[in-house]
């Protein structure tokens, strides 16, 4: 029951908004607006059941060198959030050893192909089926200024939010496993998709490029395990990468890295750690984990 109502979950908020407005520009009796806003939200906030899955082992998505950022390796959920199925994603950026740049209020913010990250290979995690593939999304500016970062967290994330996890995943790969967990792969380059619904990957096939699409600050990979397809109705499920070379003393100097959260998965890369995959990493079908 939880999972339905939570599939729906887009078109609740569509149904919280319009009540607001027809609320203030219609004469409404009271107490319909009032049940009907009301009852939307809770209904909004519904989320999938929870999966009790242990660590599924999966090959990395990315090859190279490469740092975490909102990982499940600091903290779960990883991204403050367990909605979108997202409670144990990462986002993954090139590495480098400059200082952060200082935020300025330029209305002009840097375009995506000057970004190091963009335009990597996306690599399957696992074999399976592609049950979705989308990548006509236009690549938008970094959102590297108090501008660009205020408009990114306000009005354009509501409007994102409102039009549901296409937008705010951006152009996006969804991969079902034989094991029935669910790899997505978001903020894909536009036009980059290889593959399209139905085909069969193999483990470390490309699938994409990372791009700057959706609800993105600079171009970098979103990547998730899932129990469903559709984001909205799917709890996040840890995953491990075996084959990474990790230097606990190596990090980016652009991100803090802290100590673990006790909620961190164990064995997963923490913020700003720096890991390496080489170009022969493989791992085949997921075994389930512990």
């Amino acid at each position: 029951m939880k999972r339905t109502i939570a599939r729906g979950q887009t078109w609740w908020w569509r149904l919280f908004v319009v009540a607001i407005l027809a609320n203030l520009v219609l004469e409404i009796p009271q107490p319909y607006p009032f049940l009907i806003i009301v009852g939307s939200l809770a209904l909004a906030l519904v989320r999938p059941p929870a999966t009790d899955r242990g660590p599924v082992d999966v090959a990395p998505p990315v090859r190279g060198r490469w740092v975490a950022l909102n990982s499940p390796g600091s903290a779960v959920p990883s991204h403050g959030v367990k909605a979108y199925g997202q409670k144990y994603a990462v986002d993954l950026l090139q590495p480098s050893t400059d200082a952060p740049p200082s935020m300025g209020w330029s209305f002009v913010m840097r375009r995506p192909e000057t970004y190091p990250t963009f335009g990597a290979p996306v690599h399957a995690m696992a074999a399976g089926t592609v049950v979705h593939a989308q990548d006509g999304q236009r690549d938008h500016r970094a959102r590297d200024t108090w501008p660009g970062v205020l408009w990114m967290m306000t009005l354009e994330g509501f409007i994102r939010e409102l039009a549901g996890a296409r937008k705010i995943m951006g152009n996006h790969v969804v991969v079902e496993h034989d094991d029935g967990t669910y790899a997505a792969y978001g903020h894909l380059r536009h036009g980059s998709a290889v593959v399209r619904p139905g085909e069969h990957v193999a483990a470390g096939q490309v699938l994409a490029q990372v791009g700057n699409t959706g609800n993105t600050s600079e171009p970098h990979l979103h990547v998730q395990l899932m129990d469903d397809p559709q984001p909205t109705a799917a709890a996040g499920v840890p995953m491990r990468w075996p084959e990474i070379v990790v230097d606990p003393a190596e990090r980016d100097a652009r991100w803090g890295m802290g100590e673990p959260k006790p909620t961190a998965l164990p064995g997963f890369p923490r913020n700003g750690q720096i890991f390496e995959v080489r170009e022969s990493s493989r791992v085949g079908e997921p075994d389930g984990g512990a």
